[in-house]
Protein backbone atom coordinates (compact mmCIF):
# COMPACT_ATOMS: atom_id res chain seq x y z
CA UNK A 1 0.00 0.00 0.00
CA UNK A 2 1.24 3.46 -0.89
CA UNK A 3 1.62 5.81 1.63
CA UNK A 4 -0.70 7.96 0.31
CA UNK A 5 -3.38 4.84 0.76
CA UNK A 6 -2.04 4.45 4.14
CA UNK A 7 -2.55 7.73 5.54
CA UNK A 8 -5.78 8.12 4.27
CA UNK A 9 -7.13 4.62 6.09
CA UNK A 10 -5.32 6.17 9.33
CA UNK A 11 -7.13 9.62 9.04
CA UNK A 12 -10.54 7.38 8.37
CA UNK A 13 -9.70 5.28 11.29
CA UNK A 14 -9.22 8.26 13.87
CA UNK A 15 -12.15 10.47 12.38
CA UNK A 16 -14.56 7.05 12.69
CA UNK A 17 -13.42 6.84 16.29
CA UNK A 18 -14.24 10.07 16.70
CA UNK A 19 -17.97 9.85 15.52
CA UNK A 20 -18.16 7.14 17.93
CA UNK A 21 -17.00 8.93 20.77
CA UNK A 22 -19.11 11.90 20.26
CA UNK A 23 -21.72 12.03 23.30
CA UNK A 24 -24.17 14.51 22.26
CA UNK A 25 -25.66 16.35 18.86
CA UNK A 26 -22.87 19.43 19.55
CA UNK A 27 -20.33 16.91 19.38
CA UNK A 28 -21.22 14.92 17.04
CA UNK A 29 -21.56 18.38 14.84
CA UNK A 30 -17.85 19.60 15.67
CA UNK A 31 -17.20 15.88 13.90
CA UNK A 32 -18.56 16.37 11.11
CA UNK A 33 -16.69 19.68 10.00
CA UNK A 34 -13.85 17.71 10.89
CA UNK A 35 -14.30 15.01 9.05
CA UNK A 36 -16.45 16.65 5.83
CA UNK A 37 -15.89 20.12 6.33
CA UNK A 38 -14.61 22.21 3.14
CA UNK A 39 -11.48 22.98 4.97
CA UNK A 40 -10.91 19.20 6.42
CA UNK A 41 -8.18 17.24 6.06
CA UNK A 42 -9.43 14.82 3.86
CA UNK A 43 -10.99 17.15 1.41
CA UNK A 44 -6.86 18.45 1.43
CA UNK A 45 -6.26 14.85 0.29
CA UNK A 46 -8.50 15.02 -1.86
CA UNK A 47 -7.27 18.19 -3.84
CA UNK A 48 -4.05 17.12 -4.27
CA UNK A 49 -4.56 13.83 -6.26
CA UNK A 50 -3.96 15.74 -8.74
CA UNK A 51 0.10 15.55 -7.84
CA UNK A 52 -0.01 11.78 -7.88
CA UNK A 53 1.77 9.85 -10.96
CA UNK A 54 -0.61 8.84 -13.38
CA UNK A 55 -1.20 5.02 -12.52
CA UNK A 56 -1.63 5.99 -8.48
CA UNK A 57 -4.07 8.80 -8.98
CA UNK A 58 -7.63 7.30 -10.03
CA UNK A 59 -7.36 4.69 -7.68
CA UNK A 60 -6.44 7.09 -5.01
CA UNK A 61 -9.44 8.86 -5.97
CA UNK A 62 -12.16 6.43 -5.52
CA UNK A 63 -9.91 4.96 -2.48
CA UNK A 64 -10.68 9.00 -1.19
CA UNK A 65 -14.75 9.12 -2.67
CA UNK A 66 -15.51 5.66 -0.57
CA UNK A 67 -13.84 6.93 2.72
CA UNK A 68 -15.78 10.11 2.66
CA UNK A 69 -19.18 7.47 1.67
CA UNK A 70 -18.40 5.99 4.88
CA UNK A 71 -17.74 8.64 6.59
CA UNK A 72 -21.17 10.27 5.98
CA UNK A 73 -22.85 6.93 6.80
CA UNK A 74 -21.33 6.51 10.30
CA UNK A 75 -22.40 9.89 11.13
CA UNK A 76 -26.10 9.41 10.51
CA UNK A 77 -26.01 6.23 11.76
CA UNK A 78 -24.69 8.16 15.17
CA UNK A 79 -27.08 10.89 14.53
CA UNK A 80 -30.04 8.74 14.55
CA UNK A 81 -28.65 6.57 18.01
CA UNK A 82 -28.16 10.10 20.07
CA UNK A 83 -31.93 11.21 19.05
CA UNK A 84 -32.96 7.81 20.56
CA UNK A 85 -31.02 7.83 23.48
CA UNK A 86 -32.26 11.56 24.25
CA UNK A 87 -36.00 10.21 23.72
CA UNK A 88 -35.26 7.50 25.77
CA UNK A 89 -33.68 9.56 28.37
CA UNK A 90 -36.79 12.09 28.30
CA UNK A 91 -39.47 9.30 28.37
CA UNK A 92 -37.50 7.74 31.18
CA UNK A 93 -37.62 10.76 33.31
CA UNK A 94 -40.47 13.20 32.10
CA UNK A 95 -43.53 12.50 33.80
CA UNK A 96 -47.47 14.11 33.06
CA UNK A 97 -49.33 13.74 35.82
CA UNK A 98 -53.03 13.11 34.30
CA UNK A 99 -55.19 13.45 37.13
CA UNK A 100 -54.61 17.26 36.81
CA UNK A 101 -58.24 19.15 35.44
CA UNK A 102 -58.01 20.10 32.15
CA UNK A 103 -58.02 23.75 30.91
CA UNK A 104 -61.48 25.36 31.19
CA UNK A 105 -62.68 26.40 28.02
CA UNK A 106 -65.71 28.77 27.34
CA UNK A 107 -68.56 27.23 25.95
CA UNK A 108 -70.22 27.58 23.13
CA UNK A 109 -73.52 29.47 22.18
CA UNK A 110 -75.77 29.10 19.41
CA UNK A 111 -75.89 32.01 17.71
CA UNK A 112 -79.22 33.87 17.60
CA UNK A 113 -79.99 33.38 13.70
CA UNK A 114 -79.59 29.63 14.13
CA UNK A 115 -81.87 29.73 17.52
CA UNK A 116 -84.12 31.80 15.60
CA UNK A 117 -84.44 29.28 12.99
CA UNK A 118 -84.53 26.61 14.89
CA UNK A 119 -87.97 28.38 16.49
CA UNK A 120 -89.71 29.42 12.97
CA UNK A 121 -89.11 25.91 11.61
CA UNK A 122 -91.12 24.02 14.73
CA UNK A 123 -93.31 26.47 15.14
CA UNK A 124 -94.39 25.97 11.25
CA UNK A 125 -93.79 22.49 10.93
CA UNK A 126 -96.59 21.96 13.78
CA UNK A 127 -98.77 23.77 11.47
CA UNK A 128 -97.91 21.60 8.46
CA UNK A 129 -95.71 23.06 6.84
CA UNK A 130 -92.22 20.75 5.10
CA UNK A 131 -88.69 22.16 4.84
CA UNK A 132 -87.55 22.90 1.26
CA UNK A 133 -84.00 24.41 -0.22
CA UNK A 134 -82.47 25.46 -3.28
CA UNK A 135 -79.65 26.45 -4.69
CA UNK A 136 -78.06 29.98 -4.15
CA UNK A 137 -76.92 30.59 -7.85
CA UNK A 138 -80.24 30.90 -9.97
CA UNK A 139 -80.86 31.18 -12.98
CA UNK A 140 -83.25 34.30 -14.54
CA UNK A 141 -86.27 32.22 -14.57
CA UNK A 142 -87.00 31.12 -11.06
CA UNK A 143 -85.47 33.76 -9.72
CA UNK A 144 -87.41 36.52 -11.61
CA UNK A 145 -89.51 35.33 -14.83
CA UNK A 146 -91.58 32.62 -13.22
CA UNK A 147 -92.66 35.00 -10.22
CA UNK A 148 -94.21 37.53 -12.60
CA UNK A 149 -91.11 39.94 -12.53
CA UNK A 150 -91.47 42.07 -15.44
CA UNK A 151 -87.89 43.25 -17.13
CA UNK A 152 -88.02 46.74 -16.13
CA UNK A 153 -88.69 45.66 -12.19
CA UNK A 154 -85.77 47.49 -10.17
CA UNK A 155 -84.90 44.31 -8.27
CA UNK A 156 -83.37 42.83 -11.84
CA UNK A 157 -81.09 45.96 -12.00
CA UNK A 158 -77.61 45.57 -11.42
CA UNK A 159 -77.68 47.87 -8.48
CA UNK A 160 -79.58 46.05 -6.71
CA UNK A 161 -78.89 42.55 -7.60
CA UNK A 162 -75.63 40.58 -7.50
CA UNK A 163 -74.93 39.06 -10.57
CA UNK A 164 -72.52 36.53 -12.04
CA UNK A 165 -70.32 36.68 -15.55
CA UNK A 166 -71.99 35.03 -18.02
CA UNK A 167 -70.38 32.21 -19.73
CA UNK A 168 -69.64 33.01 -23.82
CA UNK A 169 -72.92 33.03 -25.94
CA UNK A 170 -74.65 31.90 -22.35
CA UNK A 171 -77.18 33.65 -19.53
CA UNK A 172 -75.66 34.96 -16.68
CA UNK A 173 -76.75 34.00 -13.44
CA UNK A 174 -77.94 35.74 -10.01
CA UNK A 175 -77.50 35.30 -6.19
CA UNK A 176 -80.34 34.97 -5.51
CA UNK A 177 -82.41 37.83 -4.13
CA UNK A 178 -84.79 35.73 -2.43
CA UNK A 179 -85.88 32.06 -1.25
CA UNK A 180 -89.25 32.50 -3.90
CA UNK A 181 -87.34 30.63 -6.37
CA UNK A 182 -87.43 27.31 -4.02
CA UNK A 183 -91.27 27.95 -4.39
CA UNK A 184 -91.09 27.69 -8.22
CA UNK A 185 -89.07 24.77 -8.27
CA UNK A 186 -91.55 22.89 -5.89
CA UNK A 187 -94.60 23.83 -7.69
CA UNK A 188 -92.65 22.89 -10.84
CA UNK A 189 -91.64 19.02 -9.22
CA UNK A 190 -94.76 18.28 -7.79
CA UNK A 191 -98.17 18.13 -7.80
CA UNK A 192 -100.71 20.23 -5.46
CA UNK A 193 -101.60 20.17 -2.52
CA UNK A 194 -98.09 21.70 -1.49
CA UNK A 195 -97.34 22.76 1.96
CA UNK A 196 -93.46 24.47 2.28
CA UNK A 197 -91.29 26.68 4.09
CA UNK A 198 -87.80 27.75 2.47
CA UNK A 199 -85.28 29.05 4.81
CA UNK A 200 -82.23 30.04 3.60
CA UNK A 201 -79.37 33.10 3.17
CA UNK A 202 -80.50 35.88 0.37
CA UNK A 203 -78.19 38.16 -1.25
CA UNK A 204 -79.20 42.16 -2.48
CA UNK A 205 -76.85 45.07 -2.80
CA UNK A 206 -77.64 47.17 0.42
CA UNK A 207 -75.80 47.49 3.80
CA UNK A 208 -76.78 49.55 6.81
CA UNK A 209 -77.64 48.92 10.74
CA UNK A 210 -80.81 47.24 9.11
CA UNK A 211 -79.55 45.61 5.72
CA UNK A 212 -77.36 43.56 4.90
CA UNK A 213 -75.58 42.04 1.81
CA UNK A 214 -76.47 38.53 2.36
CA UNK A 215 -79.51 37.98 4.98
CA UNK A 216 -81.78 34.77 5.61
CA UNK A 217 -85.81 34.76 5.07
CA UNK A 218 -88.10 32.15 5.97
CA UNK A 219 -90.80 32.21 2.95
CA UNK A 220 -94.07 29.88 2.84
CA UNK A 221 -96.17 28.64 0.15
CA UNK A 222 -99.58 26.81 0.27
CA UNK A 223 -101.47 25.33 -2.62
CA UNK A 224 -104.64 23.45 -2.50
CA UNK A 225 -108.07 23.36 -3.81
CA UNK A 226 -109.74 26.16 -1.64
CA UNK A 227 -107.76 27.90 0.31
CA UNK A 228 -108.44 31.60 0.80
CA UNK A 229 -107.16 34.92 2.48
CA UNK A 230 -108.66 33.87 5.19
CA UNK A 231 -106.20 30.75 6.07
CA UNK A 232 -102.89 32.99 4.99
CA UNK A 233 -104.38 35.91 7.68
CA UNK A 234 -105.13 33.33 10.37
CA UNK A 235 -101.68 31.06 9.57
CA UNK A 236 -99.71 34.58 10.06
CA UNK A 237 -101.54 35.35 13.32
CA UNK A 238 -100.74 32.21 14.87
CA UNK A 239 -97.32 32.18 13.95
CA UNK A 240 -96.36 35.69 15.18
CA UNK A 241 -98.04 34.78 18.17
CA UNK A 242 -96.46 31.41 18.82
CA UNK A 243 -92.95 32.90 18.04
CA UNK A 244 -93.28 35.90 20.34
CA UNK A 245 -94.88 33.57 22.71
CA UNK A 246 -97.53 36.42 23.26
CA UNK A 247 -101.29 35.88 22.47
CA UNK A 248 -101.93 40.10 22.89
CA UNK A 249 -100.09 40.38 19.81
CA UNK A 250 -102.47 41.85 17.07
CA UNK A 251 -101.64 41.50 13.49
CA UNK A 252 -102.83 44.09 10.39
CA UNK A 253 -102.76 43.47 6.82
CA UNK A 254 -102.70 46.88 5.02
CA UNK A 255 -103.27 46.62 1.03
CA UNK A 256 -99.92 46.21 -1.14
CA UNK A 257 -98.12 45.49 -4.30
CA UNK A 258 -96.09 42.72 -5.21
CA UNK A 259 -95.70 40.65 -8.60
CA UNK A 260 -96.14 37.30 -7.24
CA UNK A 261 -99.47 38.12 -5.60
CA UNK A 262 -102.76 39.43 -5.71
CA UNK A 263 -104.24 40.32 -3.72
CA UNK A 264 -101.37 41.61 -1.48
CA UNK A 265 -100.73 42.90 1.79
CA UNK A 266 -97.94 44.04 4.35
CA UNK A 267 -98.34 42.51 8.08
CA UNK A 268 -97.84 44.72 11.05
CA UNK A 269 -97.98 43.74 14.39
CA UNK A 270 -98.76 46.08 17.56
CA UNK A 271 -96.25 47.01 19.91
CA UNK A 272 -95.17 49.77 22.23
CA UNK A 273 -92.23 51.63 23.37
CA UNK A 274 -91.17 51.36 27.38
CA UNK A 275 -87.36 52.17 28.89
CA UNK A 276 -86.35 48.82 28.12
CA UNK A 277 -87.12 49.55 24.35
CA UNK A 278 -89.64 47.88 21.65
CA UNK A 279 -92.24 45.66 23.34
CA UNK A 280 -93.95 43.18 20.99
CA UNK A 281 -97.63 42.95 22.07
CA UNK A 282 -100.50 45.03 22.91
CA UNK A 283 -100.20 48.56 22.31
CA UNK A 284 -100.93 51.41 20.08
CA UNK A 285 -97.83 51.65 17.44
CA UNK A 286 -97.75 49.19 14.46
CA UNK A 287 -94.50 47.73 13.08
CA UNK A 288 -94.15 46.28 9.46
CA UNK A 289 -92.66 42.57 9.79
CA UNK A 290 -93.75 41.00 6.44
CA UNK A 291 -95.54 40.92 3.32
CA UNK A 292 -97.63 38.28 1.97
CA UNK A 293 -100.94 37.48 -0.52
CA UNK A 294 -102.96 34.89 -2.61
CA UNK A 295 -100.30 33.33 -5.52
CA UNK A 296 -100.32 34.84 -8.49
CA UNK A 297 -102.59 33.34 -11.34
CA UNK A 298 -99.71 33.99 -13.59
CA UNK A 299 -97.14 32.57 -11.31
CA UNK A 300 -99.33 29.17 -11.25
CA UNK A 301 -98.91 28.84 -14.99
CA UNK A 302 -95.70 29.55 -15.67
CA UNK A 303 -95.10 26.77 -13.50
CA UNK A 304 -97.71 24.31 -14.74
CA UNK A 305 -100.17 24.59 -12.05
CA UNK A 306 -104.05 24.50 -13.42
CA UNK A 307 -105.34 27.93 -11.73
CA UNK A 308 -109.09 27.14 -12.04
CA UNK A 309 -108.10 23.77 -9.88
CA UNK A 310 -105.24 25.28 -7.42
CA UNK A 311 -105.06 28.20 -5.31
CA UNK A 312 -103.15 29.15 -2.26
CA UNK A 313 -100.80 31.52 -0.48
CA UNK A 314 -97.12 33.12 0.49
CA UNK A 315 -95.63 35.19 2.57
CA UNK A 316 -91.91 36.07 3.09
CA UNK A 317 -89.72 37.21 5.80
CA UNK A 318 -86.51 38.31 6.97
CA UNK A 319 -84.75 36.27 9.65
CA UNK A 320 -82.90 38.51 11.58
CA UNK A 321 -85.63 41.39 11.85
CA UNK A 322 -87.64 38.83 13.78
CA UNK A 323 -84.62 38.15 16.08
CA UNK A 324 -83.58 41.90 16.57
CA UNK A 325 -87.19 42.43 17.88
CA UNK A 326 -87.52 39.17 19.83
CA UNK A 327 -83.75 39.47 21.76
CA UNK A 328 -83.84 43.39 21.70
CA UNK A 329 -80.36 43.32 18.91
CA UNK A 330 -80.25 46.73 17.88
CA UNK A 331 -77.76 46.41 14.64
CA UNK A 332 -78.09 44.08 11.50
CA UNK A 333 -74.44 44.40 11.01
CA UNK A 334 -73.24 42.84 13.98
CA UNK A 335 -74.98 39.13 13.00
CA UNK A 336 -72.19 38.99 10.60
CA UNK A 337 -68.96 40.32 12.36
CA UNK A 338 -68.04 36.67 14.17
CA UNK A 339 -67.24 39.36 17.67
CA UNK A 340 -67.16 36.62 20.52
CA UNK A 341 -67.98 38.76 23.26
CA UNK A 342 -71.16 39.58 21.18
CA UNK A 343 -71.74 35.91 20.46
CA UNK A 344 -71.67 35.03 24.26
CA UNK A 345 -74.07 38.47 25.29
CA UNK A 346 -76.64 37.33 22.43
CA UNK A 347 -76.10 33.68 22.28
CA UNK A 348 -77.94 30.69 23.48
CA UNK A 349 -76.44 27.72 25.63
CA UNK A 350 -76.24 25.09 23.01
CA UNK A 351 -77.53 22.24 25.33
CA UNK A 352 -80.23 23.39 26.80
CA UNK A 353 -83.39 22.69 24.22
CA UNK A 354 -86.45 25.04 25.61
CA UNK A 355 -89.71 23.97 23.94
CA UNK A 356 -90.22 26.39 21.09
CA UNK A 357 -93.46 25.44 20.78
CA UNK A 358 -94.67 26.99 24.07
CA UNK A 359 -96.68 29.82 22.18
CA UNK A 360 -98.94 27.46 20.36
CA UNK A 361 -102.13 25.84 21.71
CA UNK A 362 -102.24 22.27 21.98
Amino acid sequence: MSTFLSQAAALEEELLAAVQAAADPDDLEAVRIRALGRKSELNGMLRSVASLPGDERRGAGQHLNAVKERLASALRERHAALEDAALESRLATERADITLPSRRQPPGRAHPISRTLDEMIAILGELGFRVAEGPHIEDDFHNFTALNMPPEHPARQDVDTFYLRAPDGGERKVLRTHTSPVQIRALRAGEPPIRIIAPGRTFRCDRDATHAPMFHQIEGLAIDRDLTMGHLKGTIATFVRAFFGRDDVEVRFRPSYFPFTEPSAEVDISYRRTERGLEIGAGGDWLEVMGCGMVHPRVLDNCGVDRTTWQGFAWGLGVERFAMLKYGIPDLRTFFESDVAWLRHYGFDMLARPNLLDGLDP
